[in-house]
């Protein structure tokens, strides 16, 4: 599976001085420099090099400033890897292509070179802020079978947790997050209810939800930094 290029990425964009997370707003891997307004590079994972993941690249290109393909070296050697043609493409699309072998060694094969397509400003924030809230890294780059811990969904189980021990208003939840009151009226996943005027408490879905994900001290601690 693609998750298992993960790490192996992770590790090289990080040691190039990224900050890395993986699964954002559709991107397999999304670093980040700390710099202000960071460097945006955004990596896509395949099994092997193949057309749509030079698609998925090509429909990356406008959020980031700098585009990575990676995919896992064929058994035989005779993958797109070796192919002039493909690597060639890459070259004049100003992407990079990094591949992963089985021992989870990644060798770079073309370093991006030629200038971007125009950038996308609202793709590109939306990047950048997810990346920014969300804490720690929760989902493995290239998962497609299930849900996605975003900054939201992390917000969302902190207020779960809370309601716990018993209803509260959204204004006892805001050391937890600012944004309590949007997501308990939302309520995205249908773990709240309103069992008074102003007053939430936790549905049987929120409880399962927290079986499945449970919080972590810190996120409750720290999520007040977040904003939805």
């Amino acid at each position: 599976m693609e998750t298992a290029l993960y790490l192996p990425i992770k590790g090289f964009l990080e040691a190039a001085g990224y900050s890395v997370k993986g699964e954002i707003a559709g991107c397999d891997l999304v670093g980040l420099t700390p710099d202000e307004p960071p460097v945006v590079v955004i990596c896509e994972l395949k099994l092997s090099f193949n057309l749509e993941l030079i698609l998925q690249a090509v429909d990356r290109a406008a959020a980031s400033d700098e585009v990575w393909i990676a995919a896992r070296v064929s058994a035989k050697g005779k993958g797109r890897e070796r192919d002039g043609r493909y690597r060639n493409l890459c070259r004049r699309l100003g992407f990079g292509m990094l591949s992963v072998s089985d021992n989870g060694t990644v060798d770079v094969i073309v370093s991006p070179q030629a200038l971007l397509p125009r950038k996308n400003p609202r793709k590109r924030s939306r990047l950048v802020n997810e990346h920014k809230k969300r804490k720690g890294d929760p989902a493995v780059g290239g998962s497609t079978r299930s849900p996605i811990m975003t900054a939201y969904r992390q917000q969302a189980l902190a207020c779960a947790a809370a309601l716990q021990a018993g209803p509260l208003r959204p204004r006892d939840l805001k050391t937890i997050t600012p944004s309590a009151a949007t997501i308990l009226r939302g309520n995205v996943y249908g773990w709240f209810e309103r069992i008074d005027h102003g007053v939430y408490g936790l549905t049987a879905t929120g409880a399962e939800a927290l079986i499945r994900w449970p919080v972590a001290p810190t996120l409750t601690e720290d999520a007040a930094t977040a904003a939805v």
